[in-house]
């Protein structure tokens, strides 16, 4: 998979901006804020329909632009997918609403038809590595599975639907336990949502347990080889409903144990789920939310049996992180046969001469990738000679002859 043709209009700071993408390394060079990550949001945004900087779409809507009483933003994308190309378009329109509102509308057209988004994930794909990714291990267990739900949202064609349902039924559950509490009632209430939720969540804790176990067989792997073979990186899922039956009177188990969840079915989690909710539906209604599902879902990194996120050196912590992002490339790949779009934010220069070697050697394998830089002293000559270089000032992207 690889982009042909990239079209922008009054995303952030790049007003205006319409040029074709070749099939093979694009470095975009330029002084900081001049928009150079702006183009990788961009292209991630036509992947994920969400934005790697911030929750608001708003935001990315160009300030200007935005002053005035409708606004639209316009990301215009031609890709290839295997033999066939594709037309996406994304359009976030700020309307005005009431007395002086305004309200954000977003539109998709995929080959010219209107879709949801939910519909249309994935089918651009496209994997952005930039340094605030860090939070992916120093941030709360938030940062961890929103990692995981973009990269499944892209790889699993069910999946962004059944998260969008899964949180539906997730806040008028917790809207009907708050009221119980508050008010008493009927806890048989709460069956219907019970239901729901666990129809949906069973599926998204599956599809995470089958994710984990594969993006970490890679991760292990690129790290191992990061590191010369002298640490051993292991992703630990920890599903606030484990759907793994311990023992009684078992201690928890360490964090460097191995477990393996493969060979649970989905109509066992489902079960399971379900029995759980009712036997702790008196504490729920106590603390009037729901205390167990995907929502609360824990991702952890161990290197050599110990928490990066606690133990970890910087060294270590952006290792991971490096590690993670080239194994969410091959996973993707893997998945569903095509190679992402990389996307790749200043990450030469927080790397030494041998993880930069790395790096180039594993994006290599891709078919297209992109870099934003500042100076391109970290690049190999040979790699910059074959690469196509585009100067980026005042949110204007110019190749560079």
């Amino acid at each position: 998979m690889y982009l042909k043709h990239l079209s922008l209009t009054n995303f952030r700071s790049l007003t205006r901006l319409d040029i074709d993408t070749p099939r093979r390394a694009v470095l975009l060079v330029g002084s900081n804020a001049q928009g150079k990550t702006s183009v990788l949001e961009a292209i991630y945004f036509l992947a994920a329909f969400t934005s790697f900087q911030t929750h608001v779409d708003r935001q990315i809507v160009n300030f200007h632009e935005a002053k005035n009483p409708l606004a639209v933003t316009r990301l215009v994308a031609d890709y290839q997918r295997g033999k066939t190309k594709h037309h996406l378009e994304a359009r976030l329109i700020l309307e005005p609403t009431g007395v002086n509102g305004q309200r954000l509308r977003k539109e998709i057209l995929l080959d010219g038809v209107k879709r949801h988004a939910n519909d249309v994930i994935g089918h651009f794909n496209a994997v952005i590595f930039v340094p605030q990714m860090s939070q992916i291990i120093e941030g709360g267990p938030d940062e961890r599975r929103r990692y995981l739900n973009l990269a499944l949202a892209q790889t699993v064609p069910a999946y962004a639907r059944a998260l969008s349902e899964y949180s539906q039924a997730l806040t008028q559950r917790n809207a009907l336990l708050k009221a119980l509490n508050e008010r008493n009632g009927d806890s048989n209430q709460l069956q219907v949502w019970d239901d729901a939720l666990v129809k949906f969540g069973a599926q998204i804790i599956l599809w995470r347990i089958q994710a984990v176990q594969e993006i970490e067989r890679f991760a292990s792997r690129v790290h191992h080889e990061l590191t010369r073979g002298t640490e051993i990186l292991r992703l630990a899922y920890e599903p606030a409903y484990d759907p793994l039956v311990k023992p009684e009177k078992q201690l928890g188990l360490k964090l460097d144990t191995t477990i393996d969840r493969s060979s649970i079915e989905l109509d066992e989690i489902q079960s399971g789920f379900l029995a759980r909710l009712k036997q702790i539906r008196s504490e729920e209604i106590a603390r009037g939310v729901t205390t167990i599902g995907p929502h609360r879902d824990e991702l952890r990194f161990v290197i050599n049996k110990a928490d990066v996120s606690d133990y970890g050196s910087r060294g270590q912590m952006r290792t991971t992180l490096l590690a993670l992002k080239l194994a969410e490339v091959e996973w993707m790949k893997e998945r569903t046969g095509e190679w992402p779009v990389i996307l790749l934010d200043e990450v030469m220069a927080e790397l030494d001469v041998n993880r930069r070697a790395d790096l180039l050697k594993y994006v290599g394998k891709g078919e297209q990738v992109l870099f934003t830089t500042t100076d391109l002293n970290p690049f190999a000559h040979e790699f910059v000679s074959e690469a196509e270089v585009w100067d980026v000032n005042g949110g204007v992207v110019q190749p560079r002859k």
